[in-house]
């Protein structure tokens, strides 16, 4: 009787701490500036990804890495993207060289790295994702299966269409690359709408089966909107048409005022200026304004609709019973896109051949306004191409917060985070290779609105753009790192405590602060493979 006590007891206390452990649902966007959705300013309505902002902890500085590729290379190893393969970009559909020769900028995820799901398996969960891949796509055993995911579905390479996805950009189950599915409503296939659908479908398998309906999961769900090709549905978009023929000057101050009310910003707050290269709106002609609308009608439908999925996504796990106790992340990859050229690019009246498109964008004049406060955009390494919003969720730890969480954290501090609430372990050696040591930290405290206590400076190298941040202090350019061979601006000092924007460059008159910063970037580029070896 005693032993079958103890047995029972046992049970008991296993189970209270495998149900403590959360399931964990990390979600990011694609190419979505930092003032698009309702809680960071934008007029986009957002109500789904709101409510779940509200109801967590909201950073007003979190950083990512500037384009897709390196962003998801850190997201998913802790790693800086040299470290992983991945420090300029991945190699294009087709192209198996890749687009350099040492192994920091081989274009693929590397071995000398482990990612979240190959982490997280061994301490019992199971790993699904849906989405865009985007880490090396070339041959099978860098796709998601071969990296630790139990269940795939989504686009492995970096970009596709949304309506009509074709190879090689097209979809992919587990190993297959598949025709496009058949929907399962009366609407036509819809890749935002997929990744939802099939992230659902993987969540209802593993509650069902009697092998994983006990583990705790793990869904990395990787939206491809609102990047380029701009397509959306009609309805959708005619609720927003219109709207932007305020122009993006107007749009911006708009943005910068909700941002100030929000508290997200300081109401001393300055806009940086207009791009130099995009023209007052009023200097364009009727037919270009409404050309113009109808882009950025279009994108804010795909956010829309990104946001109507989430929804969906949160229904169902509040219908299964498993809302309370899961964490929720979410951020975008990079700033908004300015690719495409000043006003954008492809035919957007013909609705035939925009769906058929495969790089129709709304230009760096909207992406300015994505970006709002901030100036320049994805690529760069100021605060309009790495700042993203970001927020953690979780109703069974977090209590919500009215004041945001300042201080600045980055993508190496996800790792670190997820390790810590799953009471995983992170290895020193896997599959027989070294693992270099994790750089971040866990943002644990940050649920109960506590300090970091970061010791170290935040650092970045993205295709010769850098920065590194240590306190209040920002040292960035364009051009700076010699990764590729080159040299070619200076940096550029800002302390972010009073100019977020970066509009007083305080380099020539804090040199000593320059050189310190400058130092101690050398020092990381070098450790993290930035320098070619």
């Amino acid at each position: 009787m005693l032993c079958s006590l103890c047995c029972l007891a046992c049970l008991l206390i296993t189970s209270t701490v495998e149900a403590a452990r959360p399931n964990i649902i990390l979600i990011m966007v694609d190419d979505m500036g930092f003032s698009d959705i309702g809680c960071y300013g934008g007029e986009i309505e957002t109500p789904h990804i709101d409510a779940l902002a509200a109801g967590g902890v909201r950073f007003s500085q979190f950083y990512n890495s500037g384009r897709c590729c390196p962003t998801r290379a850190t997201l998913m190893t802790g790693l800086h993207p040299h470290q992983t393969g991945i420090g300029w970009m991945t190699n294009p559909p087709g192209d198996p060289r890749g687009y350099s020769k040492p192994p920091a900028y081989q274009g693929y995820l590397n071995r000398e790295c482990v990612t979240l799901a190959e982490v997280l398996k061994p301490a019992g969960y199971a790993t699904l994702m849906t989405g865009k891949w985007h880490l090396g796509f070339n041959a099978q055993d860098r796709w998601p299966l071969q990296r630790g995911f139990d269940k795939y579905f989504g686009c492995v390479s970096g970009a596709t269409r949304f309506f009509h996805p074709v190879a090689p950009r097209g979809m992919t189950f587990g190993n297959e690359d598949i025709e496009t599915p058949a929907s399962t409503t009366d609407r036509p296939f819809y890749t935002t709408d997929a990744y939802t659908d099939y992230a659902i479908r993987f969540l209802n398998e593993h509650q069902q089966a009697k092998e994983t309906q006990d583990k705790p999961f793990f869904l990395y769900l990787a939206y491809t909107a609102p990047h380029w090709p701009l397509q959306a549905h009609e309805e959708e978009i005619r609720k927003y048409r219109g709207k932007y023929k305020i122009g993006w000057d107007e749009l911006r101050e708009q943005r910068l005022a909700k941002q100030k009310e929000l508290g997200l910003l300081p109401a001393n707050t300055k806009l940086s200026p207009r791009d130099s290269e995009v023209p007052a709106w009023d200097t364009l002609s009727e037919k270009k304004q409404d050309e113009m609308d109808l882009k950025m009608a279009v994108y804010a439908a795909m956010v829309d609709r990104v946001d109507q999925n989430i929804g969906k996504l949160v229904n169902s796990l509040k219908s299964s019973g498993q809302y309370e106790n899961t964490l929720i992340l979410f951020l975008s990859d990079n700033g908004g896109c300015a690719e495409g050229g000043v006003l954008g690019r492809g035919e957007f009246y013909d609705i035939e051949k925009r769906n058929l498109d495969n790089s129709n964008s709304y230009g760096k004049a909207w992406a300015n306004a994505s970006n709002t406060p901030f100036r320049l955009y994805k690529h760069f390494a100021h605060e309009g191409g790495t700042s993203t919003p970001f927020f953690m969720h979780w109703p069974a730890e977090i209590k919500p917060q009215t004041d945001w969480y300042t201080e600045p954290a980055q993508l190496i501090d996800i790792m670190p985070t997820l390790i810590d609430v799953a009471e995983a372990k992170y290895p020193d050696t896997f599959s027989g290779n070294t693992i270099p040591a994790l750089d971040g930290i866990s943002l644990r405290p940050a649920l109960q609105g506590e300090p970091l206590n970061r010791t170290e400076p935040l650092f970045i190298e993205h295709e010769s753009n850098a920065f590194v941040r240590a306190g209040d202090w920002k040292l960035v350019g364009r051009g700076v790192s010699p990764a590729k061979g080159y040299q070619s601006q200076k940096w550029e000092l800002y302390d972010l405590k009073t100019d977020r924007t970066e509009l007083n460059d305080l380099a020539t008159r804090r040199r000593a602060i320059v050189n310190d910063l400058a130092h101690k970037w050398e020092a990381w580029a070098k450790r993290v493979g930035v320098y070619p070896k």
